[in-house]
Order: structure tokens, then sequence, then C-alpha cells
């Protein structure tokens, strides 16, 4: 009888998210936005929110990045402050700045980031969240967005890691890395729960984003 080997955590993390990364992924504003039927305004205030919770992880990754458990990922190549400052002055002109304002479901994301961000594990699900999304998923995007609003590289450029010049080798390096963080059983468990998290509020922000952008959107109540 063959005994099957131990799955690595990456793809715990893969597998324990499923659910909570397609939830996210079927959002009414996503949808609507890749395919070409809200406004440019609309996409450039997701930027805007995207940016509020890269200047916070950012932060806490450059902050922590001297952790053994977060160093193999805290990696330069990765960085999404300047892309997304760039996108958003194209899309808005000099003033962008003035759209830094944070929806609640913004608001709640860059708490939660604030509160667990000083735990390697929970740092690191949610720059796997981010990170590894821009990747993969984001390239879809990517392509989208710039087919729908008609954008090169401006107004993309969050998407284009010019230090990643092959995503999938890449890809496989950052998941062998997840596989070799010397977590117990629960550590793990934790940060696929919080990963999960991760996922969920980010469906909150497309939500909020939603209400504001959606035609015939339902108002929301506290």
């Amino acid at each position: 009888m063959t005994v099957a080997a131990p799955e690595g955590f990456a793809a715990q993390l893969r597998h324990g998210t499923q659910a909570d990364h397609s939830a996210a992924e079927a959002s009414g504003f996503v949808t609507e936005l890749l395919e070409g039927r809200l406004p440019r305004a609309a996409y450039a205030a997701l930027l805007a929110q995207t940016h509020l919770v890269y200047e916070v992880l950012e932060e806490l990754v450059a902050a922590h990045a001297g952790h053994p458990e977060v160093q193999p990922f805290a990696d330069p190549a990765l960085v999404r402050l300047p892309s997304l400052a760039a996108d958003l002055a194209h899309l808005l002109g000099p003033s962008w700045r003035e759209a830094l304002v944070p929806l609640p479901a913004t608001e709640r994301y860059l708490a939660r980031l604030r509160e667990v961000g000083d735990r390697p594990s929970a740092l690191v699900a949610h720059h796997y969240v981010r990170y590894l999304g821009d990747l993969s998923g984001g390239q879809v995007i990517r392509r989208l967005v710039g087919r729908a609003y008609d954008l090169d590289t401006d107004g993309v450029r969050f998407y284009v890691f010019d230090g990643v010049p092959k995503p999938k080798p890449y890809k496989d390096r950052y998941r062998a890395a997840l596989d070799a963080v010397p977590w117990d059983e629960r550590e793990r468990a934790e940060a696929v729960a919080e990963a999960s998290r991760a996922f969920a509020l980010n469906a909150g922000v497309f939500a909020d984003l939603g209400a504001r952008h959606l035609p015939h959107a339902p108002v929301t109540r506290a």
C-alpha cells in the first residue's frame, strides 16, 4: 500500500482558502469592471483603496523583513506602491492623493493588518493573498482592464512586475518558501485561517465599491 506524501503548506493554503478566494472573485463589482461596464472612475477607486492596503502591508513587511519567517518573502521586486501611485496619477492627475479616503471595509482591512502584522504567520498569510494573487489572477485582470479601458502600460502598472520577468518560476520558488517555513500544524492552521480572512476582507472592499459604483446597487445600512 502506497502512503501519500504529506501535503505541503502551499497546497494547504490554496485548498484551505479556495472557497473564500472564489467568493471574492465572484464579486459583482469585479465582474462588471472586467467586462468594461463601469466607468474609469470605478477602476481608479479600486486602485485608491488598493493603495491604502499596500501602504500598511508594505510598511509591515519592511518592518519585519529581518524576521527569519518573513525574510524569504520580503522581496523588493514585489513592492507595489510606486506602481499604484503612477497608475493613480495617470488616471486622476496630480491631485490623485485626494482619492485616498478609505471605505468602511477598507478601514476594517487596515485595522486587521495592524492588529496581526507583528505575527509572522499572519503577515505571510496576507502577503500570500496579495502578491501571489497579483502575479497570478492579476495578470488576467491587467489584460481585461487594459482592453476595457484602453490602457496599455500607464494605468495598469500595478500588475507589471519589472523585477519578475518570469512569473511562473518565481511563484514556484515562493511556494517552495512557504513549504519550508518551520511552522507546526497549529501555526499553519492559523495562517490558513488568516488568509481566508484576507480574502473575505477583500470581498468586503469590493462590496463597498459596488455599493458606490454599480448601477442600481442596493443601499447598505450599518
